[in-house]
């Protein structure tokens, strides 16, 4: 099989490895075609307002002030006299869309919504909007057109303000709530004067919903500990009671206004959000009006152990914790619409303030509605698998759900009340664990397929290994033609078998892609048995102990590499072991220089990982010094070549230019950051730097000559230049450090071959990427090959892992991007931050394509043991995955299993354009040789 198809069928597998996880545990656990649930009885509110900070962490809210008064005095008063409150916990991704979808109806959005838009619906789903009478909304542009999107009909209103007004820079982002509160002021003013609207406000199941940014602007860009973040909290206390007055005088005081006050996330100390930090799942919850229970005194200890009572000074006040889809069928029932027939939270009843019955009816609706998805998704289970291999949820069977309903009518008839409402509880509990039991029904088979193929293509990739640059003993094949016909005709029939099943079960399409992938994996692995006969016969001749102790080093490099994505002090530790190699193998006596070289850069790159991830205060005065690092570093190498050749006159230009640049990038940051803390805004000129040297980052290298250490000097300069702009702190020291040690790891490289005898050797100076390779020269791989490419997979996570854990959104600073954008975009802010970690991976992927030519050795050889060591990490996080019971342990898994599929795949991928960015050249001066005279 040639290169090219080889990698473009090594891509194929890989992209399908890549999109099955997300098929196994991240498709949409929505169901359609449910009655809608509405409760019998009257409710307590005719309308209901829903007021969300965006950002708003609890303890902010809760805390009082050293003096004993509270930043809140409004919201306080309603807890102490007249609301119920607690603490809201929501689920990670704690974004602002998935906590409103929470809140609003009622369900926990899966990952891949991320994905398919973030304002509008990727999926269609209920609502409480959608099943109110009315609904008018003020806020923000990123979170109301969902909404409106999703409802049937036009009854939900929507006012937002530009999206250019979500500013980081700006002056002062409290101005984002004021803009809200006096939209809404003008409302009821015009409903005075405007006969329709204001009898639509007067018809009952009316919302009205404020989505309030400012909290959440100034926590990102000041921090949640700043004076503008709890001055906000303060405008926004205040606004609340202004709108509750006014709304108040527009109903006459009728006491049929209900009111909730949320937020969708918190926020931790460094401006955050994403995790599962307690500051970003805890948020404030304060509930008042019609149809809610008022503050309720206790001398009793309260179930709580986190300790935040006595913190908040609320031990006196009854504390009532939900989780945030609770409140969904809170706001459902308060108002009186049909419960949102996705929503999966529980209504908490300590929140109502009405009869027993009311409750007891209201809670059996929220069982009803629970049940009848239960239902649906058993149906449509039941529907696609066959009669003889469906296995039921047995908590709730048919007969169970019959004796359900018996024992309710027994028990409202008896107007047992509070073992009715016991009963709904453990239905609606077994009802949730029934859909995530069908939900993830068919998990273990699609595992037990995707684990089938990775085995096979890892089994593939090590036979063509050892069949093309392994120097095996041939023999003529056992398999005569016949036994080929066999394997090809017995696969066909396992084709036929397994496509039989999938169509009589009426699966997806992507479930037959699953199944069978592993089928010509798997064809293709036994038609090289020829290889593994090979491999038998010729084992008495190998060093077997030598071997034995190569896979036991990579194995066990290979675990420590799996422990780093958890722990990114093993990073450290395997950097400190991999400084003594040039001392372990003897290389030291034959380059002490270059020994102690990479020693120094190995235990420089150590301090990395070491450093804090997350909760570091911008330091600019490091990106500075790190410009200047890398200028110094730079000249060194220029007065070092200089010395053995010389550089033409184009040459020597572009790097005095790139060098300028590096230069000029290396202030815009401090220049940007002055301006910012002045609230002067971004400079245009900053801005235009910036993207400038953002767009001409992968160009400008091609223009420098294709010398091995002359590309490689265009390209860090290139690359520095961009990262500087990208970064805040002492990240920026990272490239520098890291170009350092793969300088060394070039040159003693050369050293190492010496020292196995490999005859040709080629000087460093005089290669040329773009030079003709002579075929005759490539060698074939020897075990060091192996340890070459552990290298480049250590290297390569240590760059992505280096300065931070790109597997959680809360290592990534918004202010890392300010060089080039203040407004929120979440895709453009997430493209520079991923182009920031993806610089040092294109720094070791240009330093592995240089040790391969100057080693001797095709592209192809060792890029195929990288991909078997980097597959068998993505096959150990898979079974990972399968192992953990928690969630939270699942999500960490399955984060880690994506990047590295991403990793491999962008192995390939870049893997050509390393070869286009150091070996080919653009000339748009005059046409002139590349080689030197």
């Amino acid at each position: 099989m040639k290169m090219i198809t080889f990698l473009l069928v090594g891509l194929i597998v890989h992209v399908i490895f890549f999109v099955s996880i997300f098929d196994i545990y991240f498709t949409s656990p929505l169901v359609h075609g449910m009655t809608p649930q509405t409760t019998p009885l009257a409710p307590p509110a005719s309308r209901l307002v829903l007021v969300v900070a965006d950002g708003l962490r609890a303890d902010s809210l809760f805390t009082p002030l050293p003096d004993g008064s509270s930043r809140a005095p409004y919201l306080r008063n309603v807890m102490e006299e007249r609301g119920t409150w607690g603490v809201s916990h929501t689920r990670v991704p704690t974004e602002s869309r998935p906590g409103h979808v929470a809140l609003i109806a009622g369900f926990y959005e899966d990952v891949s919504a991320v994905a398919k838009g973030w304002k509008e619906n990727p999926v269609e789903f209920d609502s409480v909007f959608n099943e109110s009478r009315h609904t008018w909304c003020w806020g923000s542009p990123d979170i109301l057109p969902m909404f409106a999107k999703g409802a049937s009909g036009d009854h939900v209103y929507t006012h937002t303000y530009p999206a250019a007004e979500e500013d980081f820079a700006s002056t002062d982002a409290s101005r984002l709530d004021s803009w809200v509160f006096t939209q809404v002021k003008s409302f009821f003013q015009s409903a005075k004067s405007n006969s329709s609207l204001r009898a639509s406000l007067l018809e009952d199941q009316n919302i009205l919903f404020l989505h309030l940014l400012g909290i959440d602007t100034n926590g990102h860009a000041h921090r949640p500990m700043s004076k503008e973040y709890l001055d906000n909290i303060g405008l926004v206390d205040t606004g609340v009671a202004d709108l509750v007055s006014m709304v108040e005088d527009f109903f006459d005081h009728d006491g049929r206004t209900a009111y909730v006050f949320t937020s969708d996330h918190g926020m931790t100390n460094w401006g955050s959000h994403g995790a599962g930090h307690p500051s970003e799942t805890l948020t404030p919850l304060v509930a008042w009006g019609a149809g809610v229970t008022n503050a309720q005194k206790v001398t009793a200890a309260q179930p709580y152990n986190d300790g935040f009572l006595q913190d908040w000074k609320l031990e006196h006040l009854q504390r009532v914790d939900v989780n945030q889809a609770d409140i969904a069928p809170l706001m459902a029932s308060l108002v009186g619409v049909p419960f949102p027939v996705n929503s999966v939270g529980v209504l908490p009843l300590l929140y109502l303030n009405n009869s027993d019955q009311f409750k007891a009816e209201s809670i059996y609706t929220n069982a009803i509605q629970v049940l009848e998805q239960y239902k649906m998704k058993m149906a449509q289970k039941k529907e696609t698998t066959l009669s003889f291999l469906f296995t039921p949820y047995q908590l709730l069977t048919e007969s169970k759900q019959a004796e359900f309903f018996h024992m309710a009518r027994i028990l409202i008839q008896l107007e047992k009340y509070d073992d009715f409402i016991s009963l709904c509880r453990s239905l609606i509990s077994n009802a949730l664990e029934g859909l995530v039991y069908y939900h993830t029904y068919d998990r273990f088979f699609l595992g037990c397929s995707v684990v089938l193929g990775f085995v096979g293509w890892t089994s593939y990739v090590v036979l063509v290994i050892l069949k093309t640059h392994a120097s095996l003993d041939r023999h003529p094949s056992l398999l005569n033609q016949n036994h080929s016909h066999t394997l090809a005709r017995l696969c066909i029939c396992v084709t036929v078998v397994i496509t039989v099943f999938l169509l009589i079960q009426r699966s997806p399409v992507t479930y037959y892609i699953y199944c069978l992938l592993p089928v010509p994996v798997w064809y293709s692995v036994l038609k090289e048995y020829r290889t593994l006969t090979d491999l038998v016969r010729s084992a008495p001749s190998l060093p077997l102990w030598k071997c034995l102790g190569y896979l036991v080093l990579v194995a066990f490099g290979i675990e420590l590499l799996v422990v780093s994505f958890f722990h990114r002090a093993m990073l450290t530790v395997g950097l400190a072991v991999l400084s003594l190699w040039p001392f372990l193998s003897g290389l030291f006596g034959k380059a002490k220089f270059r020994s102690v070289s990479w020693c120094l850069g190995c235990l420089c790159l150590a301090a990395f990982p070491l450093m804090p991830v997350v909760g570091r205060e911008p330091n600019i005065h490091l990106v500075t010094c790190a410009g200047v690092l890398s200028l110094f570093t730079s000249a060194c190498y220029l007065w070092s070549a200089l010395q053995k050749a010389p550089l033409h006159l184009t040459d020597r230009q572009q790097f005095i230019t790139q060098m300028l640049h590096v230069a000029v990038c290396a202030y815009v940051p401090s220049l940007t950051h002055s301006s910012l803390q002045q609230k002067q805004g971004l400079p245009l000129l900053n801005q235009i730097i910036s993207w400038t040297t953002l767009a001409s980052s992968m160009l400008v290298p091609l223009l420098s000559s294709t010398r091995i250490f002359h590309r490689l000097l265009s390209i860090f300069l290139s690359l520095t230049a961009t990262y500087l702009l990208l970064s805040t702190g002492s990240e920026a020291l990272f490239p520098p450090v890291l170009s350092w040690l793969m300088f060394v790891w070039i040159n003693i490289e050369q050293e190492a071959m010496l020292a196995q005898g490999v005859s040709g050797r080629q000087e460093l100076s005089t290669i040329d990427f773009s030079a003709n390779i002579d075929i005759a020269k490539i060698r074939q791989l020897k075990l060091d090959d192996i340890r070459r490419s552990y290298f480049f997979v250590f290297f390569i996570i240590t760059a992505f892992f280096g300065t931070g854990n790109i597997a959680s959104i809360n290592s990534f600073d918004p202010a890392s991007v300010y060089c080039f954008l203040t407004v929120f975009n979440p895709f453009i802010m997430g493209g520079l931050m991923m182009w920031k970690v993806i610089i040092p991976f294109i720094i070791v992927m240009c330093t592995f394509e240089t040790i391969q030519v100057a080693t001797q050795l095709s592209s192809r050889s060792l890029f195929l043991i990288v991909l078997v060591i980097s597959d068998l990490m993505a096959l150990h996080f898979f079974f990972l995955v399968q192992d953990y019971g928690s969630w939270l342990d699942i999500g960490t898994s399955i984060s880690h299993y994506v990047i590295v599929m991403s990793m491999t795949i962008f192995l390939m991928l870049l893997s050509v354009v390393t070869h286009i960015l150091t070996s080919q050249r653009l000339i748009l001066w005059r046409k002139r040789k590349t080689h030197f005279p």
